[in-house]
């Protein structure tokens, strides 16, 4: 028998709520991480998020026909499994119970031939008055002829030792993950690396000779990735790629490669990304890009985003996907067989072109519900950063690649943007945006290099700006003498954005100064403000922008010619990146970038 899910009562750390994994309904209940002890006329569910079987995953992507809950019991009290279905409906399909007390070992059986749309299954427990009863050791199994596909795991790492190193100890220090491993990769781009770190010496010596630290340059998230990839080719593994800045759920290293090794057809199977600074809140189910709106993180239809896993029903529904993010997904060998390398795009994108190159060679993506894992919140990254450059123009090649690249749609999304940049002071953020275009229209040989050029180039450019940079409170009256006080957006202006150009041409402001909190830095109403001083997406601090006519004006003047060379020469860039990726996604490029070649 394969196990192929953990039952958990507790979370990886103290900041994970217990009631992610059970929830206590009634009496008195321990929750440990492998083991529940309730008291009399007592009873949990493991109807959440970590505690259910994704049963109609299960049914619809692989040939296992029944899964088995085993578990080690002591004392007395009720055991049951419950089925939900695609409206929410639940009944209980197999009971295990025993008055007399004693310890043994229990297997509760379902049948996965009833849950094509949706559905899951989880355990309850109960006990009666005069009744204790202890669970430990929930497995979910299933029968699994051979050994199964072996697996690695490849953690990109760009200075954050401290993340990588947390996620190495995690992983140790869980047998059943770490076994279900037979190498870990840790690509470091750093100058702060991980193997410098105290501590670093223990955790090698835990994971033993399966460890495989490299160091390369900087190539960005794609490079590490596919570095990766690259290292396990011929060896006939799967590759698990991971962020370094997240806090790990062990159990979705089991659950992701058991699902993938039982799939019926290869697969690009993805984990679920909960927020790191609220570690309720998972980031949707399942995602898309709108690919001629070059728009990542779109959710799926009926999926949810910023569900609050303690705040309601769970998702029901089976849903497909048209990416993961490479936070955690799985890519099994046939694949890059199939599909290649990933694009040199440094970051941002470099998973989405990926899962949609492979769906139009049927290989489809799957996000696995309760395969979760918390990274930092996208929410708390502000959008005025370098890697809105990658964003656009690499979003804008995928569009190109696999999109129906409706140019009139494109170019007025990105006049909107470039304008509503202007008009709210975000003066490098509006270079950064046709730096993107531009790089396009240069096209593939943009990414030779993988990045590294450009990277150096959008930094350099964004310097020249001095809103761009964040400062903490304290530098504030520095460099805003006057006292700023706080102006509320309230309601968006007719005609909001004439009424902004009108004033950002004459000069005049609603407001000469004002502090604005981010949540309400609309472009409409920062477009009132001579100096406004807004809070950074991270909270870390502020940002100060200044009206400059004469910036807006000469970057108004380059957006009009970008913009409109995007109109005349879009589809020649659009055919020689079709022509050129098969080379780009090469092993023999990769090698080149490597320096293995």
């Amino acid at each position: 028998m394969r196990i192929v899910q953990r039952g958990m009562f507790a979370g990886p750390a103290e900041t994970v709520s217990k009631d992610l994994y059970a929830t206590i309904e009634g009496g008195s209940v321990t929750r440990r991480r492998s083991s529940l002890t309730l008291g009399p006329s007592s009873e949990v569910t493991c109807d959440t998020y970590f505690g259910r079987f994704p049963a109609s995953y299960w049914q619809r992507w692989t040939r296992v026909g029944e899964v088995s809950l085993r578990a080690r019991v002591t004392g007395a009290g009720r055991l049951s499994l419950a089925a939900s279905d695609v409206g929410g409906f639940a009944a209980v399909v197999a009971v295990w119970e025993d008055t007399e007390g004693g310890a043994r070992e229990i297997v509760l059986t379902a049948r996965l031939d009833r849950f094509a749309d949706g559905g899951s299954l989880w355990l309850r427990a109960q006990t009666e008055a005069g009744q204790d009863l202890r669970v430990e050791d929930v497995r979910w199994c299933v029968s699994s002829p051979g050994a199964g596909r072996r697996t690695a795991l490849a953690i990109c790492t760009m200075n954050r030792p401290a993340d990588c190193l947390e996620t190495l100890r995690a992983l140790a220090g869980d047998a059943q993950a770490l076994a279900a491993v037979s190498a870990v990769y840790v690509v470091d781009h750093g100058d702060d690396l991980v193997r410098d770190q105290d501590g670093y010496a223990q955790v090698a010596k835990d994971l033993g000779a399966g460890l495989r630290y490299l160091t390369q340059p900087n190539l960005g998230g794609a490079g590490g990735f596919t570095r990766g990839l690259y290292e396990v080719a011929g060896e006939r593994m799967s590759t698990l790629l991971m962020d370094d800045d997240v806090l790990l759920e062990p159990d979705l290293v089991v659950r992701i490669t058991a699902f993938a090794d039982q799939a019926a057809e290869p697969l690009i199977v993805g984990g679920q990304m909960i927020n790191l600074y609220h570690p309720t809140i998972l980031l949707a189910d399942a995602q898309q890009t709108d690919l001629d709106g070059i728009q990542p993180g779109v959710p799926m239809p009926h999926s949810g985003v910023d569900v609050d896993l303690l705040g309601g029903r769970l998702q029901e529904r089976r849903l497909d996907a048209g990416y993961n993010g490479w936070w955690a997904c799985l890519i099994p060998p046939e694949v890059v067989e199939r599909v290649g390398y990933p694009l040199p795009l440094f970051f941002q994108g470099d998973d989405a072109e990926y899962s949609y190159r492979a769906r139009a060679r049927g290989v489809p993506t799957v996000t696995l519900p309760g395969a979760g894992l918390w990274h930092t919140d996208f929410a708390w990254k502000d959008l005025d950063e370098f890697n809105r450059y990658f964003l656009l123009r690499n979003y804008t090649i995928i569009s190109a690649l696999h999109g129906r690249f409706t140019l009139l749609r494109l170019v007025r999304k990105l006049a909107a943007e470039f304008a509503q940049h202007l008009l709210s002071m975000r003066y490098g953020l509006a270079e950064t945006l046709l730096m993107a275009v531009e790089d396009f229209l240069a096209g593939p040989r943009i990414l030779h290099d993988g990045g590294v050029d450009a990277l150096a180039r959008v930094r350099a450019a964004r310097a020249a700006h001095p809103e761009t940079r964040r400062h903490p409170a304290p530098e504030l009256p520095r460099l805003v003498p006057e006292a700023p006080p706080i102006v509320g957006a309230g309601r968006r202006p007719p005609l909001a954005a004439a009424r902004g150009l009108l004033g950002r041409l004459l000069g005049r402001h609603r407001h000469a100064v004002g502090a604005v909190p981010h949540d309400e830095a609309h472009w409409w109403h920062v477009a009132g403000f001579g100096t406004a001083v807004v809070t950074d997406a991270s909270q870390q601090g502020f940002r100060v922008r200044r009206h400059d006519r004469g910036r807006m004006l000469t970057l108004a003047r380059r957006g009009a010619r970008v913009l409109l060379r995007l109109v005349r020469r879009g589809r020649a860039a659009r055919t020689a990146y079709r022509r050129a990726l098969p080379e780009l996604s090469s092993r023999r490029n990769w090698s080149r970038l490597f320096g293995a070649d």
